[in-house]
C-alpha cells in the first residue's frame, strides 16, 4: 500500500493506487463515516447470532463485504484453566476485542465465567487498573499489540512467546516459548518453588 493507518483495536485503513481500503470493525467504519445499509445490518446480526466476530471491508467509502471470524479454543485451554484453579488462582477474567457472543462461546468451552468483550486496548487497560485498585494481584496473559498496554499495567505480565507480537513479548515479565497455556500454571509453580528456596537459603 501507498499508506497504511492502523486504528488500534479496530482495524486498518490503507491507500493503494489511489483507492481507499478499510478492513475492520463496525466502530472503525462509523469513525470514518462509512454507513451500512439494511442488508449489511442483517448480515452483521446473522454473523453475531452464529457466534462470529464480524470484520467489515470497504472500498472508497462503500461497504464491500463482511467476514465472519471465530476463534477456536486451543486444546490446552480448558485443562490450563483447571490447572490455574488448582494452583490457587481464584479469578480468571477474559478481556477481548472480539464480539460478545463469540467471546462467550469460547469462554464457556474453556471454563471461564467472567468475560468482557468488544474492548479497545485502552479499555483492557482500564479493567486492569480497576482490578488492581480493588486490591487484586493481576497477572495478565496476552499475545498481541492490543494487549501491550494492559500487560504493562499488570502486576505480572505473561506473553505467549511462540505466536505473540514483538511488542507484547518485550512488554511482558515472562515470555512463554510455546503456545501451551498449561505453561502458565507451570510458571506459577516454578516461581513459588524458587521463592521457597530463596527463603530457605536466607
Amino acid at each position: 500500500p501507498d499508506a497504511l493507518d492502523e486504528h488500534a483495536g479496530m482495524g486498518v485503513r490503507a491507500l493503494h493506487a489511489g483507492r481507499e481500503i478499510v478492513v475492520g470493525s463496525r466502530r472503525l467504519l462509523e469513525r470514518l463515516g462509512i454507513a451500512l445499509d439494511a442488508q449489511a445490518e442483517a448480515q452483521l446480526a446473522a454473523l453475531r447470532a452464529r457466534g462470529r466476530t464480524p470484520v467489515l471491508v470497504a472500498l472508497d467509502g462503500e461497504p464491500l463485504g463482511i467476514l465472519g471470524l471465530a476463534d477456536t479454543a486451543r486444546a490446552s485451554a480448558g485443562p490450563a484453566i483447571a490447572r490455574l484453579a488448582q494452583a490457587g488462582v481464584l479469578r480468571v477474567v477474559m478481556l477481548t476485542g472480539d464480539d460478545q457472543r463469540a467471546a462467550r462461546d469460547v469462554a464457556d468451552r474453556v471454563g471461564i465465567r467472567e468475560v468482557h468483550a468488544e474492548l479497545l486496548p485502552e479499555q483492557k487497560l482500564e479493567h486492569v487498573h480497576r482490578l488492581r485498585a480493588a486490591g487484586e494481584h493481576v497477572a495478565m496473559l496476552g499475545d498481541g499489540i492490543n494487549d501491550a498496554p494492559a500487560l504493562a499495567a499488570a502486576d505480572t505480565s505473561i506473553a505467549m512467546g511462540a505466536g505473540g507480537s514483538d511488542v507484547a513479548i518485550e512488554t511482558a515479565d515472562i515470555a512463554l516459548m510455546t503456545d501451551d497455556l498449561g505453561k502458565v500454571a507451570e510458571a506459577i509453580a516454578l516461581s513459588r518453588a524458587t521463592i521457597g528456596n530463596m527463603r530457605q537459603n536466607l
